[in-house]
């Protein structure tokens, strides 16, 4: 399914609980990436996970352990989108809880963000790529729609977008993520941020001006501070 397509299924402007039901029964999107899910599919992410479980939308449902649908406040105003599980997220069944995912709560704290209450973290694709590969174009695809409807779920008002992947992933910009980290975008009327991958900060560990975890220190206080500015203007 196309980018514009998926798009189109996330625009709630004509979307009502009166909306016309999906001509297919519900139990087959877990299995064919063809079939969409519409705006309003899923009441809540724990009814979602039920089908992410089960899915084989594309090959990777034939290598998961747990499928790795999200954590923290269903609610949050922000929302933090990486790339795909690794292998300690596959046997937990939560992301970013491996290395990387321990500096990601280092990097919360340090602005006190705290990961439970004020954040809601998930991934472009919800199953670990073989030898935590890059997921291709055609499971990002397959995985969007539950992504979108979880967005829809949440609701946040911000969204941090972990690394080129997530980036390309939800809003089809193809550029590296060195060009654009620490930029303010516009998708469905949400303001979201490309940050470096917390696994690419681990192999990068100099704090010096200009290094990509001094970077990532601008744009987490950066963060913080836009997160203050709209919960003050609720």
């Amino acid at each position: 399914m196309s980018d514009a397509e998926q798009g189109n299924l996330f625009d709630l402007s004509n979307f009502s609980s009166s909306a016309p039901k999906p001509d297919f029964p519900p139990n087959l999107i877990p299995t064919d990436a063809k079939i969409p899910i519409p705006p309003g599919t899923y009441q809540t992410i724990t009814e979602m996970a039920e089908h992410c479980n089960h899915c084989h939308r594309c090959e990777l449902g034939n290598h998961r352990t747990n499928a790795v649908v999200g954590r923290g406040n269903p609610q949050a105003d922000l929302m933090i989108i990486g790339e795909a599980p690794g292998q300690t997220e596959d046997e937990t069944g939560l992301p970013f809880v491996g290395k990387a995912g321990q500096l990601l709560e280092k990097i919360l704290a340090a602005v006190q963000l705290d990961s439970e209450k004020d954040v809601y973290i998930s991934n472009i694709n919800k199953c670990r790529p073989p030898g935590n590969r890059v997921p291709t174009t055609e499971e990002m695809n397959a995985c969007k729609p539950y992504l979108l409807e979880q967005i829809r779920l949440v609701d946040p008002r911000i969204i941090l977008l972990a690394g080129a992947t997530a980036v390309k992933g939800l809003t089809g910009d193809k550029r590296g993520i060195t060009k654009i980290r620490g930029q303010w975008l516009e998708w469905e009327n949400r303001l979201c941020m490309p940050i470096f991958h917390p696994s690419y900060l681990l192999r990068n560990p100099s704090r010096e001006q200009g290094s990509p975890k001094w970077l990532m220190w601008q744009d987490i206080q950066e963060v913080r501070a836009k997160f203050d500015r709209i919960r003050n203007q609720q």
